[in-house]
């Protein structure tokens, strides 16, 4: 096959129906971040509010770094007479929406200068309404295309990162051109709401995909009864409280350390491995369990079972078992190392985005510059280098996009530390904005469809859900140095982006390792 013929069938690809309904999900997922964000903090601004209290109402957006915690309900629950007209996919996709555009209406109805908790209370539903309807449109968006296969999830990752785009920027602009004199923050709202109604009518005409998932729920189900009736009652419960333990300080690390006085930088990091070795007890003791019941001939034999038997077995298939299954799929060695390239990638563009605004300002660009070339090109940026990136992706493989990708996001910080040693050019800085945003959006299509592409079929929603906050987390945790290593550097701005170029080596060190044993899975649409 010649390349220009590969070129256009990459472009052929294009043309499935599937792509308009994902692109349309994308839309849904993006457009909430401005309810939650840049909306109501405008309106608390305009409403005579302080930066501590607008900051203060930005923690809803927690819902979304929590979402890892229920996404496996979206795979195994089934809601109550609407599954069984739309699937459950499109039934959470939808009754989500639903409580989204409530919430809009609900707001629309409060005034936030005598009722912020209230504002508040809304607030934080339409944001857990929000985050849990993004589960189930990322596990639709894998569903729906062929497993597998690296192309199209390419194009379908490229697709939902345009959708994302036009909902956030695209129509999070509006809100800021209808309201003055006539239209209120409040009559806004029933905007929004609107819009998201008009949303919903997608999801009512997409096609559910077909699953066996509730089979394979149910095999699981069994296989965890089976071990727990062959031990001791105490046994079963120390394990679930184990792991329950480990959830609770997972929680408690997210939200700051509530109850703890300024903790020492290292208390997240122990937290962590705290966190790690609770999990590889659980994961090891079942493997344990299963491998004595099939020593001893009794691997799927059900014993007597009581109450606590049904349940425990019916929390671990449903929360434990996408990560245990992801375990036993690949192997311990390969899932440990597929995880920490998952935690180690995005870390150095993460570093640059932290300090770009600190950086701007202190090199000595306006406002007018960083609002027009920083801000104002991201939108169509973006989404035009998703879908360029993409194809990128699709003709030469999803090994060789995150590879060479990923050197191109590291090696584009090189032109920031240009302009720190320059100054603030504004031609620069253009240049800096569109490299950036291309090379950061060909490697975030390739991140998000080799995410897609290592999910079974079976936890789509809970391995998906789990493995991107594992990428948010390395963002977020590690980046939040970022400030102290430019202090270490008495501000040397240039010598910082170049150590941000080199942070990619170690998850390409990874990557190179994993090649041989990840390459078939991730070149599929290849064959």
């Amino acid at each position: 096959m010649s390349e220009s013929a590969s070129w256009r069938d990459s472009l052929r690809l294009y043309k499935d129906k599937r792509l308009l309904t994902i692109f349309l999900f994308g839309i849904s997922s993006g457009f909430p971040w401005v309810m939650i964000g840049s909306a109501i903090s405008a309106w608390l601004t305009e409403s005579g509010f302080s930066r501590s209290e607008i900051g203060f109402f930005g923690v809803v957006s927690v819902a979304y770094s929590l979402n890892f915690m229920w996404s496996s309900i979206v795979d195994r629950v089934r809601l109550p007479v609407i599954s069984r007209v739309l699937g459950q996919r499109r039934s959470w996709i939808l009754v989500m929406q639903a409580l989204v555009a409530g919430s809009c209406v609900m707001m629309s109805q409060v005034d936030v200068v005598t009722q912020l908790a209230l504002a508040k209370s809304i607030a934080l539903a339409l944001a857990f309404s929000a985050a849990t309807q993004d589960i189930a449109i990322d596990a639709y968006r894998i569903d729906v295309m062929p497993e597998g296969d690296g192309r199209r999830m390419s194009a379908a990752s490229a697709i939902t990162t345009a959708g994302w785009w036009t909902g956030f920027a695209g129509l999070g602009a509006v809100p800021f051109l209808l309201v003055g004199d006539v239209i209120s923050w409040a009559d806004c709202y029933l905007f929004m709401a609107a819009v998201m109604v008009l949303l919903m009518l997608n999801t009512l005409m997409s096609l559910e995909p077909q699953s066996s998932r509730e089979q394979a729920h149910r095999k699981a189900q069994n296989r965890y009864l089976a071990m727990l009736s062959q031990r001791s009652e105490t046994a079963s419960i120390m394990l679930v409280g184990l792991l329950g333990l480990a959830v609770m300080l997972g929680v408690w690390a997210i939200l700051g350390m509530p109850g703890v006085a300024d903790p020492p930088a290292y208390s997240v990091w122990l937290v962590i491995l705290m966190e790690i070795t609770a999990l590889s007890f659980v994961l090891r003791t079942l493997a344990q369990w299963e491998r004595d019941l099939s020593a001893n001939g009794t691997a799927g034999v059900v014993g007597h079972l009581y109450w606590h038997h049904k349940t425990l077995g019916w929390l671990f298939s449903t929360f434990l078992e996408p990560l245990a299954e992801f375990f036993r799929r690949n192997g311990v060695k390969l899932a440990v190392s597929i995880l920490l390239f998952i935690f180690l990638f995005k870390i150095g563009e993460a570093f640059l985005g932290r300090m770009s605004i600190v950086f701007y300002k202190e090199i000595g660009f306006t406002n007018e510059d960083i609002g027009l070339y920083s801000k104002a090109t991201s939108w169509w940026v973006t989404i035009l280098f998703s879908i360029l990136g993409s194809m990128v992706n699709i003709r030469f493989g999803l090994f060789r996009g995150l590879m060479v990708g990923g050197i191109a996001m590291a090696a584009s910080n090189l032109m920031f530390a240009w302009i720190a040693m320059v100054g603030p050019s504004t031609d620069l800085l253009l240049m800096a904005v569109i490299v950036d945003g291309f090379t950061s959006a060909w490697s975030t299509v390739a991140f998000v469809a080799f995410l897609s592409v290592m999910c079974d079929r079976a936890f789509t929603a809970a391995q998906y859900a789990l493995m991107a906050s594992l990428g948010t987390l390395g963002r977020t945790l590690l980046a939040a140095y970022s400030g102290v290593l430019v202090d270490g550097l008495d501000g040397n701005w240039a010598v910082f982006f170049v150590i941000t170029t080199l942070m990619i080596i170690p998850s390409l060190i990874v990557l190179l390792l994993l090649r041989k044993r990840l390459s078939a899975v991730m070149d599929a649409a290849r064959e």
